[in-house]
């Protein structure tokens, strides 16, 4: 399988970074309910992040695999966008389940814009899963056209997933990053998303 075809088909951790990329400098404290609400949705972002992230990993490493048997490849690809589904769910129930942020201003918009997001991202990927299910394997000629269609789908839930960076990034913002970045959850996460991009 080429290369490009595999690029196409791995990206959707960069996600998560935008939610768990929290440093701040603000000095005075924040509202210790609105770091209550930072806590519920930061213990969410590491085992998701580590999901989503593996599932990139194990997509990016089939890519190299040349001689990978088509029904190796479409077991990896099910699996890796089942595991993306199940993580951006996850982080969608985790906001969700949060409430709105307390004190901040239009804090329950940009909450339900990120969660919308989120489970938009999740119901995507679970649409790849299904199209990737259907492959048929036993041609090698048919499942590689097959993969084209799914890496096409895959481009326009890229274009999704930057959306849904928006998204968090307006849900995280001023009083919101100062108590996410206390977080030693979201810390975590930080620390992973940085080394994975310098990696």
């Amino acid at each position: 399988m080429n290369k490009k075809l595999a690029a196409a088909l791995s990206g959707g951790a960069v996600l998560v970074v935008a939610l768990s990329g929290c440093s701040s400098k603000k000095d005075s404290a924040p509202d210790p309910k609105l770091v209550a609400w930072a806590k519920t949705v930061c213990d969410a972002v590491p085992a998701q992040d580590a999901k989503i992230r593996s599932a990139n990993a194990s997509i990016a490493k089939i890519a190299t695999d040349s001689d990978l048997p088509p029904k190796t490849a479409k077991a990896t690809y099910s699996q890796a966008f089942q595991d993306m589904a199940d993580g951006y769910k996850a982080l969608a129930a985790a906001i969700n389940g949060a409430g709105a942020p307390p004190g901040v201003d239009d804090g329950a918009k940009r909450q339900q814009d990120a969660a919308k997001n989120l489970s938009g991202l999740s119901s995507s990927y679970a649409g790849l899963k299904k199209q990737v299910d259907e492959l048929d394997t036993k041609d090698q000629g048919k499942f590689a056209q097959g993969l084209r269609g799914v890496a096409d789908q895959t481009k326009q839930i890229g274009e999704q997933s930057n959306s849904g960076t928006e998204a968090l990034k307006r849900l995280e913002q001023g009083d919101v990053k100062a108590a996410m970045a206390k977080q030693p959850s979201c810390q975590v996460a930080a620390t992973a998303s940085a080394s994975a991009t310098t990696g």
